[in-house]
């Protein structure tokens, strides 16, 4: 597999990267992907997990939410890619921990803070090769304490890898 450039986020992935994508076997959303997400939410301690792939949106091919009964918004497999964290994940191409996001005022103004409630945040880029597919993240509408960074950090990026590791061997590609 050849490494790719990364397009910049805010338009239709390149052809070659959407050939990447088949061959990774993300071409939506799968009940293994969902799964990843739920454990990710789960370990977390958190309503909300994603396997996020950038197209010309954000589409979440995993994804965990809060059961039907749950007062909590509801969150759909599809997002702008303005709003939410993982857009900035993606251009910085590492990973991205707001234990709080209000702590930080470049982040508090964040579309997904209103419409969601969103207060917490960790995500990690799926990398393969030199092209960044996507990310894996959770999302929490409860802050944290600062002192949960290192924490959170090392649990996004174990399932970032534990995401590429599948993905790698269902395809039968060498990361």
């Amino acid at each position: 597999m050849t490494n790719l450039p990364n397009p910049p986020h805010t338009g239709t992935p390149h052809p070659a990267q959407d050939a990447l994508l088949h061959a990774l076997g993300l071409t939506g959303p799968t009940p293994e992907l969902d799964a990843f997400a739920a454990r990710l939410a789960q370990a977390a301690g958190v309503p909300y997990a994603m396997v996020n792939i950038f197209g010309d949106q954000q589409q979440f091919f995993g994804l965990h939410t809060p059961g039907e009964d749950s007062d909590l918004p509801t969150v759909g497999r599809s997002m702008p890619l303005d709003h939410g964290f993982c857009p900035e994940v993606v251009d910085r191409r590492k990973a991205l921990v707001l234990p709080d996001v209000f702590s930080s005022p470049r982040f508090a103004g964040n579309t997904v803070v209103d419409l969601i409630g969103i207060r917490t945040y960790a995500g990690a880029p799926l990398v393969h090769g030199d092209t960044v597919l996507g990310t894996v993240c959770f999302v929490g509408p409860v802050e944290r304490d600062l002192s949960t960074g290192r924490d959170s950090l090392t649990l996004i990026k174990q399932h970032r890898d534990h995401v590429m590791a599948f993905l790698h061997q269902r395809a039968g590609i060498q990361p």
